[in-house]
């Protein structure tokens, strides 16, 4: 039986009270968190890369802290540090010059990074390597990307589930999926950020997608949601209803595929990551 788990992008918003949080004094966000979900995303570790010689890996104390404050079948799928999955530095502005990352599929980081987080091993989900969108000048094609990657992939230490984000929409063709597939590695159906409709990309490469996938619900407005909501996370504010349509039918062929499922769901996709979960629940339930 595939298995499907459901939780949200992180989980630190105050705005959640009533909706995921009580009034109970002495309790954690995350302890309290995982009493109404069996997953999350870590996204903040993907933020390590602040400039030359300047990473940050997760802290220690967080990662024992995190493993102690969830039950046993809990899971969290992690975004790689972006220290890795850079193939420059980010620049201040556009007539700034593009500097390569050194760390760009550093083995070593990467290694160092399981390290940290060995005390959540029980718990983890996918580890996710996500690629913001590679021009020319980032990365010549996709093939060079196959290629570099592919050699990285090929040095990581087994027992681990890896999922790779892309956001080039020219690369979802059928090379990539038999790379994926080559490499043992899980795709993550991305909506939102310019990519297209994960309904129209599962429908076309549908038959690639096995053994696991992630999805994740973000949406196409980032700053417009944030203006609306004034950053309080607790209302529909950007109803998605054909979309949770369709992402229900595409996760029940999923699931009757056997193809386990991590969806991920972002406050801004509908304004309310916790009230877009219900909306999903009730139209598995009918």
């Amino acid at each position: 039986m595939a298995e499907l788990r459901i939780g949200t992008c992180s989980w630190k918003y105050d705005s959640w009270k009533g909706l995921v949080y009580s009034d109970r004094s002495g309790l954690n966000h995350l302890e309290e968190y995982a009493e109404k979900y069996d997953t999350v995303e870590i996204d903040q570790w993907f933020w390590s890369l602040h400039g030359p010689d300047r990473v940050t890996l997760p802290s220690r104390t967080d990662v024992e802290k995190y493993s102690i404050l969830v039950p046993e079948n809990f899971t969290f799928s992690i975004k790689v540090p972006n220290s890795i999955t850079l193939t420059h530095y980010y620049k201040k502005s556009k007539s700034d010059p593009l500097i390569p990352n050194p760390l760009f599929l550093s083995l070593d980081l990467f290694n160092h990074f399981l390290e940290t987080i060995v005390p959540l091993k029980d718990h983890l989900g996918p580890l996710m390597f996500q690629f913001e969108y590679l021009n020319k000048q980032k990365m010549e094609s996709q093939n060079v990307f196959e290629e570099r990657f592919g050699a990285f992939l090929s040095s990581l230490p087994s027992g681990f589930a890896y999922a790779l984000e892309i956001r080039n929409p020219n690369y979802l063709n059928s090379s990539y999926f038999q790379f994926l597939n080559s490499h043992g590695i899980h795709h993550v159906f991305l909506q939102g950020y310019f990519m297209p409709p994960i309904f129209d990309a599962y429908a076309k490469h549908r038959d690639a997608i096995n053994g696991s996938t992630v999805i994740r619900l973000h949406g196409p407005d980032r700053k417009g949601i944030e203006q609306e909501t004034k950053k309080v996370w607790n209302r529909i504010v950007a109803p998605k209803d054909d979309d949770l349509d369709r992402l229900t039918e595409m996760m029940g062929d999923l699931i009757d595929r056997g193809v386990n499922i991590y969806l991920n769901v972002n406050n801004h996709f509908e304004g309310s990551a916790p009230l877009t979960i219900e909306r999903i629940r009730d139209r598995m339930d009918r």
